[in-house]
């Protein structure tokens, strides 16, 4: 079980060489409440990015030595001050019953169809997490279709 966990297809030639950062690491950093700056991502080790993306966030303690982590590479690593977010403004990944109005506006701008409710309800969490992502960047939106398609919600579209 060598290969990284849940690099996405749509981000694999970016993300898949933690040249930017993935999805996986991006929700960990939205959970534990810190904006990590591409240019602070990019003076962490290779070595250091690969625990970003590994490394459990799920219980308030594995939260809370993941936030220390992050604090601590930026502190020693960056030049730069860290950011923090405002908390828990961007949890909609976590509500499989509501999508988010970007998710259906993002589909309609690429006309696409959004996920149906089923649809959406099914997906993972970190799945939701990236079309939320996607849907609400300004310069990562072109992966929002081929995100829907590697879900398995376009079928034969595009």
């Amino acid at each position: 079980m060598s290969e990284r966990p849940t690099i996405f297809e749509f981000e694999r030639d970016f993300a898949g060489s933690l040249r930017c950062i993935p999805m996986i690491a991006r929700q960990k950093l939205d959970i534990v409440g810190i904006k990590m700056t591409l240019r602070q991502w990019s003076r962490v080790s290779r070595e250091e990015r690969g625990l970003l993306v590994d490394r459990p966030c799920d219980t308030n303690a594995e939260q809370e030595a993941y936030r220390a982590l992050v604090l601590e590479l930026i502190a020693t690593r960056a030049d730069e001050p860290v950011r923090f977010l405002a908390t828990q403004e961007l949890d909609d990944w976590r509500e499989p019953d509501r999508m988010p109005e970007a998710v259906l506006l993002q589909a309609q701008q690429d006309g696409v169809q959004p996920p149906t409710p089923a649809q959406w309800a099914a997906l993972a969490p970190l799945k939701r997490f990236a079309l939320i992502k996607l849907a609400r960047s300004k310069h990562e939106n072109e992966n929002f279709v081929p995100a829907l398609e590697e879900f398995g919600i376009l079928q034969g579209e595009g």
